[in-house]
């Protein structure tokens, strides 16, 4: 197994540190939380740099990266929804889109074709990080138990910055449904 596809597993068992630490009760916790979810952004750069690098692409490594991504991102969300933080049809939305997504890759498996992830699908992804950092920011800021006037317009920045990110991650997923529209479709 090559260095990226490492970085990509290793990213699996980030998702999972980042979630107990994240409902561990503290600011120090959640500050380690953002901690190790930025460090499992940081293996979704370097694996997919490494690979290119080295030439060293493989077939798990265009399937595992997008499915890593995703354990980490749906991971957080879903966790928000639990801590009432953001709504669940948004964290709906974003899962039906990646259930989508993940039927047409394992769809394109079976025709004996990888898909590999798309410029959208990274915007989507980086627009999917940013939002969970920012709330990890709201989240330790309110752990902080700061005096802070202005937290409900952070809360509405919050809601608009993840209604962004539904947009996006829905509109990358039409987007790669057309391009591969062959592979569920039939169209030879």
């Amino acid at each position: 197994m090559n260095l990226a596809n490492k970085l990509t597993i290793s990213r699996i068992i980030l998702a999972g540190v980042f979630i107990l630490f994240l409902f561990i009760k503290g600011p120090g916790a959640k500050f380690m939380a953002m901690a190790i979810f930025l460090a499992a952004c940081i293996t979704d750069y370097y694996d997919g740099y490494l690979a290119r690098k080295t030439g060293d692409i493989t077939a798990f490594g265009k399937l595992m990266d997008p499915i890593a991504d995703k354990i980490l991102i749906l991971g957080a969300f879903l966790a928000f929804v639990e801590m009432e933080i953001i709504p669940a049809w948004m964290v709906m939305v974003i899962i039906a889109r990646e259930l989508v997504i993940t039927g047409i890759r394992i769809l394109a498996l079976s025709q004996k074709k990888v898909l590999s992830a798309e410029m959208g699908g990274k915007h989507k992804t980086v627009s999917q990080m940013v939002a969970v950092v920012s709330i990890l920011i709201f989240l330790i800021i309110r752990d902080l138990r700061f005096s802070f006037k202005h937290m409900e317009d952070f809360k509405i920045a919050v809601y608009l910055l993840m209604l962004i990110t539904v947009g996006m991650t829905l509109t990358s997923g039409i987007s790669y449904m057309a391009r591969n529209k062959d592979i569920f479709m039939g169209d030879k």
